[in-house]
């Protein structure tokens, strides 16, 4: 009789403890809302609606331009469109909606930018920018080289929208491109402010279409195959081989480039940490539903993990020059050094965070890396 009581107290005893020890904490329960609310309010709309003004001013500069070819409207243009372009960096990643049915990213940012279609178009004066096939031939890369790269030095340019026996072509495929860019961005902006919005926080649940899963996904695949591959290592060569001094973004403009990758990672950086948009304020996001479930890895805080090695990349990527194609063919070692950090954050984010967050990844890796 002994035996059976001595074995029902340890098993009672072993019941209770497993009971009354700390559970780890459910995915579920963490307010997915907030985060939502957080990124649309004070991430995502301020950042569309900055680009909008930007936008609006780049057309502005371009007919002005147009109307008056002068070396001072010229440079106005140049500057508008860098303000545009680094505006459009905190806006890139958020292909959701309106955003996705348009590709707004593949309107805006196609790179290198085709200049034989280009000057086809300018010399048919016949196009549909609407048709995905033109989608190299217009956007920010496209002004890159209407502005920056027609000629040796800006008398050579300035002569294709004075001189030319297509200069009113010329004159009109660059205010056609602005125009479809700034209307683009509005209707997007649009789209979140007239419906979208409440429609993207309220799918505050789990699984596949939610909107946290969704967006969780496309921020990844942007940090991983846009910032990461796109600025850094299609230049630097690590796909094909051998260096493509040729691919860095605002090629043209040999001085931009490396202006353009800070700005997209210091994006990416406060997007994960739900840094306000132009302030310094932290809303809820990434960072915090990890610390909510406690996650750790190798001994260590993955928030802290992610944050630490996003700061080595940036670190790293100050040593690059502001033209990455000089980057690229005078020391590309360091291109590739960059790349090594950056895609350090690959695994943090698209392996241990989305575990983390039991969510799935949701689109095909078939770069090899």
């Amino acid at each position: 009789m002994k035996k059976y009581t001595i074995l029902l107290l340890t098993v009672f005893f072993v019941w209770s403890c497993s009971n009354n020890s700390p559970s780890s904490p459910n995915p579920d329960d963490f307010d997915r809302e907030a985060i939502l609310v957080n990124w649309a309010d004070n991430i995502i709309i301020p950042a569309f609606s900055d680009l909008s003004e930007t936008t609006s001013q780049l057309h502005s500069s371009a007919e002005s331009f147009t109307t008056s070819p002068t070396q001072q409207n010229l440079n106005s243009l140049r500057n508008s469109w860098e303000n545009a372009y680094l505006a459009f960096q905190h806006v890139s990643m958020f292909e959701m909606g309106e955003a996705m049915q348009l590709r707004f990213r593949d309107n805006l940012n196609i790179y290198p930018t085709d200049t034989t279609e280009i000057k086809e178009n300018i010399s048919e004066g016949t196009y549909d920018l609407e048709l995905p096939s033109l989608n190299n031939s217009q956007g920010f890369p496209a002004l890159d080289y209407l502005i920056h790269g027609l000629g040796e030095n800006d008398t050579e340019i300035l002569s294709h929208y004075t001189t030319s026996s297509e200069a009113q072509n010329y004159r009109t495929y660059l205010t056609d491109l602005t125009l479809r860019i700034d209307t683009l961005t509005d209707q997007i902006l649009n789209s979140w402010t007239s419906g979208y919005r409440d429609e993207f926080v309220n799918n505050s649940g789990n699984g596949a279409n939610s909107s946290l899963d969704m967006m969780v996904n496309d921020y990844i695949y942007y940090y991983e195959k846009h910032l990461r591959a796109g600025k850094i290592g299609i230049p630097a060569g690590v796909f094909s081989g051998s260096p493509l001094s040729g691919h860095v973004e605002a090629y043209y403009s040999e001085g931009f480039s490396k202006a353009l990758f800070n700005e997209a990672l210091s994006a990416s950086i406060n997007f994960f940490n739900g840094t306000h948009f132009e302030g310094e304020a932290d809303g809820q996001s990434l960072d915090d539903y990890l610390d909510y479930l406690n996650t750790m890895k190798d001994g260590a805080d993955l928030t802290s993990i992610i944050n630490n090695q996003f700061q080595v990349a940036m670190n790293e990527a100050q040593a690059l020059n502001d033209n990455f194609a000089a980057q690229v063919e005078t020391d590309n070692s360091l291109m590739l050094a960059t790349y090594d950090e950056l895609q350090r954050n690959v695994v943090n984010l698209k392996v241990d965070m989305l575990q983390a967050l039991n969510i799935n990844v949701d689109y095909v890796d078939a770069d090899g890396d």
